[in-house]
């Protein structure tokens, strides 16, 4: 199977609730999972953006960093719409993640690998009620709704 996508490659993420957001692939995990990292942001779209805006999207403008899985891309149904300009992989860090525990109500600070997105290089604890992003893995159907809750 051809992968459609590289880092640094730009996708429309279509909203169960009509509209796109689009996401920006930071990481590919190289242990060839289909394990991704990725940028997403809004606003919502009525239709697909123009070629100016997607090579001037920034890391730091991202509504969300989520780790996701690479179906919808490999099924076209996100579709790849370019890449950012001049892509650099610093200028797009691997972020911190919490993981909780609902029971003892301890959580834990996250570091992946930036080579592989299901390796924790670092782990330290965190307060349970950090504002850093969940610690998961989003399918794309997760990702269509949780997108499309944010930007509605």
């Amino acid at each position: 199977m051809v992968i459609p996508y590289c880092e640094g490659s730009v996708f429309a993420v279509p909203l169960r609730t009509g509209g796109y957001a689009l996401g920006v692939v930071a990481r590919i995990s190289s242990d060839k999972s289909g394990g991704l990292l990725g940028y997403f942001f809004g606003p919502k779209r009525d239709s697909l953006p123009p070629a100016d805006l997607i090579s001037a999207l920034k890391a730091d403008d991202a509504l969300k960093v989520l780790r996701f899985g690479d179906l919808s891309l490999l099924n076209n149904e996100w579709p790849i719409l370019g890449s950012v300009a001049g892509w650099s992989k610093e200028l797009w860090p691997m972020p911190f993640f919490v993981r909780r525990d609902d029971l003892s109500k301890k959580a834990w600070r996250v570091l992946y690998s930036d080579g592989n997105i299901c390796e924790v290089v670092k782990e330290s604890p965190e307060p349970f009620d950090s504002k850093l992003e969940r610690d998961a893995i989003f399918g794309s159907g997760a990702v269509e709704l949780l997108l499309g809750r944010l930007l509605a």
